[in-house]
């Protein structure tokens, strides 16, 4: 896919590996949607990156909302070709002292969230003849569990299995879908298991630009799914 000029959807947009895939994306020349509920980061990063990037206030675990948003901003005649289902919370609990509250939040928004909204552009992009591409950000423990992530883990083990019955689903449409399951990252999102944030672990950047060449692959080329992870994810020793 050649990103230029192409019309993008991005979730959780407003911080961290988010922030850096809307970089990315606007950086090769395309329209990025970015949905967050945080309004004054997204006005923030609109602010850097200028007017192809288009703030949107949303919560994605409201399907009525979404629903809304997409009718009134989409049409046969603007369809999205990108989607980027990166939104997710995670919370690090023993099975015992883990919340029912904090066990549906992530259900709701690394699974329903993902499933609200993919269902709505998927169904436009149907539409379309050229190639569309949709990339579920999971991780890699959702491949592997790990004590302590019950939660987190069934939601990831979740977007794996979304993400493999999907692409069978929809490549026949000429659509690409694309589970990207990266390791540790450095940004805060593992501060509740204890993990502080370190410069040997994944990058946003260097994760974003990999998500770059996913999307620039050629047309009759799917990359289903990639697992990346730090070469040496302990912490630095100096």
């Amino acid at each position: 896919m050649n990103i230029d000029k192409k019309i993008a959807i991005l979730t959780g947009a407003s911080k961290g590996l988010g922030s850096a895939i809307a970089t990315a994306l606007i950086n090769k020349g395309a329209v990025v949607y970015g949905l967050s509920r945080n309004m004054d980061a997204l006005n923030e990063l609109k602010n850097i990156l200028g007017n192809s990037f288009h703030p949107v206030q949303l919560d994605i675990t409201n399907d009525a909302a979404i629903t809304q948003w997409v009718n009134n901003t989409f049409s046969e005649n603007y369809i999205p070709d990108i989607l980027i289902n990166n939104a997710g919370v995670g919370s690090f609990h023993k099975i015992d002292e883990t919340e029912a509250d904090t066990w549906l939040a992530m259900i709701n928004t690394n699974l329903n969230g993902m499933f609200y909204i993919t269902s709505k552009v998927a169904a436009l992009m149907k539409k379309k003849k050229e190639s569309s591409h949709i990339i579920n950000i999971g991780s890699i423990i959702g491949k592997v569990g790990r004590t302590e992530a019950t939660a987190y883990c069934t939601t990831k083990f979740g977007v794996q299995g979304f993400s493999e019955s999907l692409y069978i689903e929809l490549r026949p449409f000429n659509i690409k879908v694309t589970c990207m399951n990266p390791g540790s990252i450095e940004t805060d999102f593992l501060k509740t298991s204890g993990i502080a944030s370190h410069t040997n672990m994944l990058h946003t950047v260097d994760l974003a630009n990999t998500l770059i060449h996913i999307l620039e692959t050629p047309d009759n080329m799917l990359i289903n799914e990639i697992t990346i992870r730090p070469l040496n994810p302990k912490p630095p020793t100096h």
